[in-house]
């Protein structure tokens, strides 16, 4: 998987390389220290992936990342915080990011995200989906609404809470993609949720998914 680093701070675009060096399946082709050099390194190198920090110098990351995708970008975006900022969060999922990633994570956890992402799959701090999963009991949630939900929406549901993307739903319970977006709107509607992330968290708060694991990787 080819990845461009964009980080304002040098120390930090090291200490990156140094760790995703010992990926074998992982090759950096460029690192960008401001908003026009990414985009720039985005049309020439055209990376699988951009990692990218919140907050690039005075700029913010997911400004670059909607300028990248106007000029027909296509690789996936992931994000480096150091911050636990729900409305961050949420501004990031809304830009359908494949990664949130805390610039504290230990080393392993870094590469474990990159794994999850080539995969196919998304990433979550982990920290912060259990934050979120806390605050959704805190606010009380009713776990009875699952009970208005047929077996097939509640094994979509169940999917969606480990990351399985439409297509990957629908190759898992041999379904059609149109017969999975019919189910997760269905979903949505039944429970009052507003969109896949709370159907998400929802399925890990009520125990659909049972491993710890997959409730980092969307």
């Amino acid at each position: 998987m080819k990845i461009l680093l964009v980080d304002d701070q040098a120390i930090i675009r090291r200490g990156l390389i140094s760790i995703l060096s010992s990926d074998d399946k992982s090759e950096i082709i460029g690192e960008a220290s401001d908003t026009q050099e990414a985009l720039e390194l985005l049309q020439k190198e055209t990376p699988d992936l951009a990692i990218i920090d919140f907050q690039i110098g005075d700029e913010c990351g997911l400004t670059l990342i909607n300028e990248a995708r106007k000029l027909g970008c296509t690789c996936k975006f992931a994000i480096l915080t150091f911050s636990k900022d729900y409305e961050s969060f949420q501004r990031a999922m809304a830009m359908d990011v494949v990664g949130y990633i805390s610039l504290n994570s230990h080393p392993e956890e870094l590469i474990y995200a990159m794994q999850i992402i080539k995969k196919g799959r998304k990433y979550y701090d982990p920290d912060l989906i259990d934050k979120l999963i806390q605050t959704q009991k805190e606010s009380s949630i009713d776990d009875s609404r699952l009970a208005l939900l047929t077996t097939k929406e509640k094994e979509v549901m169940q999917k969606l809470g480990m990351g399985y993307s439409n297509k990957q739903i629908a190759h898992s319970l041999y379904i059609t993609e149109n017969t999975v977006k019919k189910h997760v709107s269905q979903v949505l509607s039944k429970l009052e949720l507003g969109d896949r992330t709370q159907v998400a968290l929802f399925a890990n708060e009520t125990g659909l998914v049972q491993f710890k694991q997959d409730v980092v990787a969307f």
